[in-house]
């Protein structure tokens, strides 16, 4: 499987995660539509967070990492079900998926 971004073909593994992780908002859009998620402003800034922790840490936070910091700093008084509604396939691992990282390690990453 690939994604066609600008032309240019991104390579996904067998469940559709890049190989390598691609910044461009257009990439975004186009894992999203695929995925069916018609982005809103609390994705882009889940988005956000996933694509700032794999740049500082080399892999995405598992889901309850990821609930405690975007209640508390990205999505104030956000909780699981509003990030199940963003991602309904999983906020972790679609949340990486659709921010255009690499698949999460284990559980929905470390």
């Amino acid at each position: 499987m690939t994604y066609t971004v600008n032309g240019n073909e991104l390579e996904t593994d067998e469940q559709g995660y890049l190989l390598e992780p691609d910044y461009s908002d257009d990439s975004v859009r186009v894992i999203a539509a695929a995925e069916g998620i018609t982005l809103t402003d609390a994705h882009w800034k889940v988005v956000a967070y996933l694509r700032d922790e794999y740049r500082e840490h080399g892999h995405t936070p598992n889901f309850r990492n990821m609930l405690k910091a975007i209640s508390a700093d990205v999505l104030p008084g956000c909780d699981s079900k509003a990030l199940y509604d963003l991602f309904p396939l999983g906020p972790a691992k679609q949340g990486a998926k659709v921010a255009g990282l690499p698949q999460p390690l284990g559980k929905g990453g470390y």
